[in-house]
């Protein structure tokens, strides 16, 4: 991983087009929100603070590891939300 930076921005982009895939999904199928692409909108960001929280926690002994770890929670997180995306 580059940098802290770098990660954050994945995160704010990958949330960001599962987001803009549900409002697309709303669009093109009837026109509004649900209360089920609510909820997927609500638990993205639910999981973008939860993983800007742990970026920024100062008390990590291996940092390495520690972004390792939130890395493989965001690609988990987003395969989650992109499989409830894809059962609308």
């Amino acid at each position: 991983m580059a940098s802290v930076r770098t990660l954050k921005k994945d995160i704010n982009y990958v949330l960001g087009d599962i987001i803009e895939a549900v409002y697309i999904w709303e669009m093109t199928t009837q026109g509004k929100p649900t209360q089920e692409s609510e909820a997927i909108i609500d638990e993205a960001i639910t999981v973008f603070d939860n993983l800007i929280t742990k970026i920024n926690a100062k008390n990590v002994e291996n940092k390495k590891d520690h972004f390792r770890k939130i890395n493989k929670e965001l690609e988990e997180s987003a395969g989650q939300l992109v499989a409830k995306i894809n059962a609308l």
